[in-house]
């Protein structure tokens, strides 16, 4: 019992908030601990799980995705492996929107003219992004 973490110790060692971790508790991320005197006893197991939840909630991965992803490690299913398949088809999707973002504003910087409302190529876009292209593909014509 004595290597069992308080809640308290156990936001301290990730940087996660106590009520974080309450709430990952309620949705199933977390293990419901054992209880000693009325306290939240986790294993030092739970330090590195909490990382992998912080570490796939950076990679983009939603709580409910994430339920997802650790009830896989428990079964034969391979839902595991189609959940990064579209996660990968996702941040490829919002990288290529963030790159066009990116493009349009550093044009906006580089143009010659005076004034980006005189520019034929914001024109062009605009006319683009009014006729129904997102800006990634409304940029790249």
């Amino acid at each position: 019992m004595d290597d069992l973490l308080t809640i308290g110790e156990l936001a301290h060692r990730t940087g996660v908030a106590t009520s974080a971790l309450r709430y990952w508790e309620s949705l199933g991320l977390l293990t419901a601990p054992v209880r000693v005197s009325g306290q939240r006893r986790y294993p030092p197991s739970a330090v590195e799980l909490v990382g992998t939840i912080l570490l796939l909630r950076e990679a983009g991965f939603t709580l409910r995705e994430l339920k997802t992803l650790l009830a896989s490690r428990s079964s034969a299913d391979d839902g595991r492996r189609e959940l990064h398949r579209r996660k990968l088809a996702e941040l490829d999707e919002r990288i290529a929107r963030a790159q066009a973002a990116r493009t349009a504003v550093a044009h906006a910087l580089a143009c010659p003219h005076e004034d980006i409302f005189d520019c034929p190529n914001r024109a062009r876009v605009v006319a683009a992004r009014l006729a129904g292209s997102p800006l990634h593909e409304a940029h790249s014509h």
